[in-house]
């Protein structure tokens, strides 16, 4: 499998790129960004720790040769300036994303191959992708909220001192102010996690909080996200590689799950070759659907904002 990093001279784009040479499942990993020199020192970065990790082709590339990839993963797009309000970053960077969807259309692409954006507002811009290229709503997918997901469970398993990847508790909904934790269906080793022993409400308010503020405090300490973030870019990649049929909560075209449609959001979706196969409409607790239908509505005026 062919994977191009569009941004992959930057913090996720290159630490997504690493993810993927870690794990050894994809073949060839392509880094294209702005600022040419950048990539080539990532890659060659990665090329010289390839011996003692995997047998895969690493450079740094363009559009041209990017338009046989089976998997285009956007980084991609620009900080927020001092003073500059949320609605116009967002503007500037739909500004940034049309180019470079413009730039994967002129180049081609084939007709499995699969869009994956991780940039920001990722829901807003996986909903312009969807708009603006020719391809099924489920090859055109956004990291929504994994990241939430991942940032949840490793805070939960760590104040209640538990195996981490045994924590199942899923964040969907917006990846942004209006997501929501669903510990309906939380559990741990496959049982309800709201039975260990501290998994009070208390606890559940605060971890929820903690996990919503957890991209700002690692912002304030190094700048910016970077390892988290890139492992939950593999994981979603390894699924579409390995056809896992994986539930993971990524954001994609609502057609009628939860009622919602015309929105990209995270719901739990099976996720494999094909891209997102899947919604899967499991029950949750009242107040918890109608968060997810708020969440919904926010994401809807603010795609109208933007698009006015």
């Amino acid at each position: 499998m062919k994977v191009s990093i569009i941004g992959g001279g930057g913090r996720v784009g290159s630490n997504a790129a690493f993810c993927l040479q870690c794990a050894g499942i994809v073949s060839e990993i392509q880094l294209l960004d702005a600022n040419r020199e950048m990539a080539e020192g990532e890659a060659l970065d990665l090329i010289h720790g390839a011996s003692s990790l995997a047998d895969q082709r690493i450079y740094e590339g363009d559009f041209e040769r990017a338009r046989d990839s089976d998997v285009f993963v956007i980084t991609a797009g620009l900080r927020r300036k001092p003073d500059e309000s949320r609605l116009d970053l967002i503007n500037r960077n739909v500004g940034l994303f049309s180019q470079v969807i413009g730039d994967i259309k002129s180049a081609g692409t084939k007709d499995e191959a699969i869009v994956f954006v991780v940039s920001n507002p990722v829901d807003i811009l996986t909903h312009l992708a969807v708009s603006f290229l020719d391809l099924p709503p489920g090859q055109v997918i956004g990291l929504g909220t994994m990241l939430d997901t991942a940032r949840f469970r490793s805070l939960i398993a760590n104040d209640l001192k538990l195996a981490p990847t045994q924590v199942k508790a899923l964040i969907l909904g917006e990846h942004g102010d209006t997501m929501l934790p669903v510990w309906s269906s939380a559990t741990v080793g496959g049982l309800p996690l709201a039975e260990v022993a501290g998994c009070d409400q208390n606890f559940q308010r605060s971890i929820f909080e903690r996990t919503k503020k957890s991209g700002a405090e690692v912002i304030s300490r190094k700048g910016g996200a970077g390892w988290a973030v890139g492992a939950t870019i593999a994981e979603v990649i390894h699924a579409i590689a390995l056809d896992r049929k994986q539930l993971l909560p990524v954001s994609t075209l609502q057609q009628g799950t939860y009622g919602l449609r015309d929105v990209c959001l995270s719901v739990p979706s099976t996720v494999g070759r094909k891209g997102v196969e899947a919604h899967l409409e499991l029950k949750l607790w009242p107040k918890e659907e109608q968060a997810l239908k708020a969440s919904s509505k926010a994401l809807q005026a603010m795609l109208a904002s933007v698009a006015s």
